[in-house]
């Protein structure tokens, strides 16, 4: 009877440790916690990293000083006599990005390419006799760098005849796109978008007939237009994402090209059903093609954009245009090289990493592989601090980050989510030294939060995690300082 019982009561002890996720035993057996659906492909999360990319505005408009072109204008204007778009990829490189995105086709239809469907294309130009290629040289030289590239196909087309016809010019618009997709290999973001003056003529687009004939073509490509289907758009031109910003959304409830849609892109939806990130486009001049009267914005006005972009959980698309000779001018190659040392001083050292750091549970105990030194770490997507979890969406875990010798100094505080598990949190709150000065929302890959005044000095920072889908998965927590927030520097 003794045996009995004892063995009854170790049954029992075992049965309660095995559904206590943070019990000793699992210690060295804690599995991951389940995704929150919808998630991310390969293809969305490695766009994501990118952070930064570069647009490239170039073709009859540059030689026309129009921003958005007729249709009518001769195609021999377009002679850029020292066109090298290897300088345009060295540019790049040395900014970090990683890939460009090129108008092959803007509304005034006018192709950078030679395409057999349209006499309305570099065939046509003076430009090396009309026996030149923009779009293979740009590909030519992006892939010797290793750069990544894309193409922008504007549906809307203020030249073709056929414009105007749903069947025929459908057919154009898709024949067009095959001829990019099989002659130019490896693009991995192309650009639809919905705009058209009001007044053009009204066509319907095909775009789940485009959508699925780029995907056969170039299965690994990510399709970028109001409804996706991989990227969306953000809503504005301005570089500005929402201060709640989820990169899920309900592609059902989007149409492209609606004028109604704006707020919507511009948060999200914490119940949409499609992971649908969004991308911030804006361009480095006042206007989105080169003009000679104009100069690239200040690096305090770029450094704004990277934070209410990139640090609102969204990617920049930095447009860089080329000027009539075929070159990025010297003061836009300048401007976007010193954005990238900027960003680069700001974020080579996290503060946090030099602090003792502790949170309010563990998942699997101290042993199970998911600690508050995965937050330290230079994997931003695969390891992460995951706390005990009980089912509660609004359940209060936390972070605190301890300077060492008893003093913080920073300005800027980022958060970083395992988004390959899932968009989560919904509201957090940070405090510096017991004062809350901080009440957020949304973080998803990357938050980042600019703190009033220069500097700010501390001994604890403590971010209280309130409400999520699931428990928050936290990958990564930086304390930073930016030199160029509210100090005398300035760039003209």
């Amino acid at each position: 009877m003794v045996k009995l019982c004892c063995s009854f009561f170790l049954f029992i002890t075992l049965l309660l440790q095995l559904n206590n996720p943070c019990s000793s035993l699992l210690e060295l057996v804690a599995s991951p916690p389940l995704p929150i659906l919808p998630l991310p492909t390969y293809s969305q999360l490695k766009w994501q990293q990118r952070e930064i990319i570069m647009f490239l505005h170039f073709g009859v408009n540059t030689f026309s000083g129009r921003e958005r072109g007729t249709g009518h204008e001769n195609p021999s204007i377009f002679n850029p006599t020292r066109l090298n778009t290897t300088q345009w990829a060295s540019v790049a490189e040395e900014a970090g990005i990683s890939l460009m995105i090129l108008t092959a086709k803007h509304h005034d239809g006018f192709c950078l390419w030679p395409s057999k469907y349209t006499k309305h294309s570099v065939i046509s130009s003076s430009w090396k006799n009309g026996k030149g290629d923009v779009v293979q040289e740009f590909v030519n030289a992006a892939s010797d760098k290793g750069i990544d590239v894309g193409i922008y196909l504007s549906p809307w087309d203020r030249h073709d005849s056929r414009y105007g016809h749903d069947l025929l010019y459908n057919e154009y618009y898709l024949g067009q796109l095959q001829e990019l997709l099989k002659k130019y290999p490896n693009v991995r973001e192309i650009w639809f978008d919905g705009f058209k003056d009001p007044k053009a003529q009204n066509v319907t687009y095909y775009f789940s007939d485009w959508f699925s004939m780029v995907k056969e073509l170039q299965s690994s490509i990510n399709i970028f237009s109001d409804a996706g289907s991989d990227v969306r758009w953000v809503g504005n031109e301005a570089g500005i994402a929402g201060d709640t910003c989820w990169s899920t959304i309900n592609r059902s409830s989007l149409t492209i090209g609606s004028p109604y849609i704006g707020q919507y892109l511009n948060t999200g939806d914490p119940r949409g059903t499609d992971w649908l990130p969004a991308e911030c486009d804006v361009s480095i001049r006042p206007g989105w093609f080169w003009h000679e009267s104009e100069s690239p914005k200040k690096l305090s006005e770029l450094l704004d954009i990277y934070y209410t972009s990139v640090g609102k959980n969204c990617v920049l698309i930095l447009n860089v245009p080329p000027n009539r000779t075929g070159l990025i001018s010297e003061n836009d190659a300048h401007r976007l090289k010193e954005f990238r040392t900027a960003i680069d001083t700001i974020f080579h050292k996290n503060i946090a990493e030099g602090c003792y750091v502790k949170v309010s549970s563990q998942r699997g105990g101290k042993e199970g592989g998911f600690g508050p030194e995965n937050m330290l770490d230079s994997d931003h997507l695969g390891t992460y601090w995951a706390p005990c979890e009980d089912g509660k969406e609004k359940e209060d875990h936390w972070v605190e980050i301890w300077g060492n010798d008893g003093d913080l100094r920073f300005n800027v505080i980022g958060i970083q989510e395992a988004i390959g598990f899932g968009q989560r949190i919904k509201r957090y709150e940070i405090y510096v030294d017991g004062k809350l000065i901080i009440q957020g929302t949304t973080v998803g890959y990357k938050r980042l939060h600019r703190l009033d005044g220069d500097v700010v000095h501390a001994h604890v920072v403590r971010i209280r995690f309130i409400e999520a889908r699931g428990v928050p998965l936290v990958s990564s927590i930086g304390l930073y300082f930016d030199p160029f927030w509210h100090s005398r520097f300035t760039a003209t």
